[in-house]
């Protein structure tokens, strides 16, 4: 896809004449050379994304960043109208997995997974794992300035391909392709949606159980680096323990390991926020 590579032209033998330019001044072979390139680029991309294109030109069209045009006035043959549809089509199909894998989470936790999701961070590491980087088609800037603007745009690239996919496949195809390479961020958050002890506090309330308490315990270490260790007692389950570096990590650590201990799915999901020691 980003073939900025100029012709290599060398000079005929002696005797022999040269290959006789089209009338667009392209020589027939270099023309021929070019299209064959150009195939196997898209093979490639292809192959990664796990999709094959009826019409190649909008998988191109999804590569192509603003710089690479030749009119900064047809902006609509870059990557940017693709991505604010794919951006949209991504959103719908990730609001409908998370709808189906979580009927007990209300409005909100959906909400927030669903933003966790679909950031542009998320998109940029979907993208750098399909290995999308190198495809990405920019005009003529420097070394070091392409390389960055390749990351940059990286999230947004990934997005547009979404959006290429749904209009040359329909929504299945789109949705086969995020579900690919989305189910198991789903399932496997990077930071955490929600505290233990939110979780914890939720689950007694949704079984009418009163609040749950914390009592430390145990503090140890020296005055400047002290370490807690805090139980969190609820209703008629045996207590639970946490150590943290302040009483409001210890309390998470506490919270977190009374989930486990009674089979919480969410814990597991949702991960341990720990806050620094003041």
């Amino acid at each position: 896809m980003n073939d900025e590579t100029p012709d290599i032209r060398t000079s005929s033998p002696p005797g022999e004449a040269s290959p006789q330019p089209e009338a667009g001044g392209e020589p027939a072979e270099a023309k021929k050379k070019r299209k064959v390139s150009a195939k196997a680029a898209t093979a490639a991309i292809e192959a990664r994304i796990g999709y094959k294109f009826a019409n190649a030109a909008l998988l191109a069209t999804a590569f192509t960043h603003v710089s690479a045009l030749k009119s900064a006035r047809k902006r609509g043959d870059s990557y940017q109208r693709l991505e604010f549809l794919g951006d949209h089509v991504l959103g719908l199909i990730v609001s409908d997995m998370l709808y189906r894998a979580f009927p007990n989470a209300d409005e909100g936790e959906l909400s927030k997974r669903l933003a966790e999701l679909v950031r542009k961070e998320s998109c940029a590491d979907v993208g750098k794992s399909l290995g999308l980087l190198d495809d990405i088609k920019l005009g003529a800037v420097g070394a070091g300035a392409s390389a960055r603007l390749r990351k940059s745009v990286l999230g947004d690239i990934c997005e547009a391909v979404i959006g290429a996919i749904f209009l040359d496949g329909g929504y299945n195809a789109a949705a086969l392709f995020v579900e690919r390479n989305w189910t198991e961020r789903m399932h496997k958050p990077r930071r955490p949606l929600r505290d233990p002890k939110t979780v914890l506090q939720e689950w007694a309330q949704a079984r009418g159980l009163p609040t749950p308490s914390y009592r430390e315990i145990a503090r140890t270490g020296p005055h400047h680096d002290p370490e807690f260790l805090v139980a969190v007692d609820l209703a008629e389950f045996t207590p639970a323990e946490g150590v943290g570096r302040s009483k409001r990590a210890a309390e998470q650590a506490a919270a977190a390991a009374m989930l486990t201990r009674e089979g919480v799915q969410d814990d597991v999901e949702l991960g341990l926020q720990v806050e620094p020691a003041s």
